[in-house]
């Protein structure tokens, strides 16, 4: 009898505004069609408790600490109850943001240690990161301009130019950290474009699957 593979894991990245939402479908789509069971989700959220902790977190002010641990509180919720699980099943993971999303909101733009950051990471995931990750990059002005002036923006989308811009740094330094799972998409680009290239990043990771 074949023995399963073991499933991937792969998390979309990016500032607000920066597209990473508009093509999560996409790449669902194209594992689908490889035969690939997929389950998508989000941070903070994907589980009934880290959906409340999401309401908290985006629309009510706290202590930085608070927060970051709040964050990775859902995180592990997200973890036992989701992330973990369907990787034991075979199945593959799509999450709109996960621990790199902390790194660059709560250490680049709010400022918390990343010696702290360190720690809770450790603490809640210390042998799983992504198999990918995917990180749609777009210039601040382009990002600001593409979040929907029709909806009430939550507290994160309200700050100001240098919180992003510290963000994107911290975003940019992770992935040079880790050029291994980080792939640096150019979100300014046409649609099509971007998803012949996440097309191309979905065929050789599937391929690296079959030969692990």
């Amino acid at each position: 009898m074949k023995m399963q593979q073991p499933g991937k894991f792969i998390t979309f990245e990016g500032i607000d505004g920066a597209g990473k939402s508009t093509h999560i479908a996409f790449v669902a789509e194209c594992l689908n069609k490889r035969g690939i069971t997929v389950v998508t989700s989000r941070e903070p959220g994907g589980t009934p408790l880290g959906e409340s902790l999401r309401q908290l977190l985006l629309q009510e002010k706290m202590h930085l600490e608070t927060e970051a641990l709040l964050m990775f509180a859902a995180r592990r919720e997200h973890l036992d109850k989701v992330i973990e699980p369907a990787l034991t099943r075979g199945d593959w993971v799509i999450s709109d943001r996960f621990t790199d999303a902390s790194f660059a909101y709560q250490g680049g733009g709010r400022k918390l240690s990343l010696a702290k950051l360190n720690v809770l990471e450790q603490w809640v995931h210390p042998y799983l990161q992504p198999d990918l990750t995917l990180l749609f990059d777009v210039p601040l002005n382009v990002a600001r301009a593409r979040l929907d002036a029709t909806r009430s923006l939550d507290k994160f989308e309200q700050e100001q130019e240098d919180f992003f811009k510290d963000t994107r740094a911290e975003y940019l330094r992770r992935a040079a950290e880790f050029p291994n799972r980080f792939r640096v998409i150019d979100s300014t680009r046409p649609i099509a474009e971007i998803q012949r290239d996440l097309d191309l990043l979905i065929a050789e990771l599937c391929t690296k699957s079959h030969d692990d």
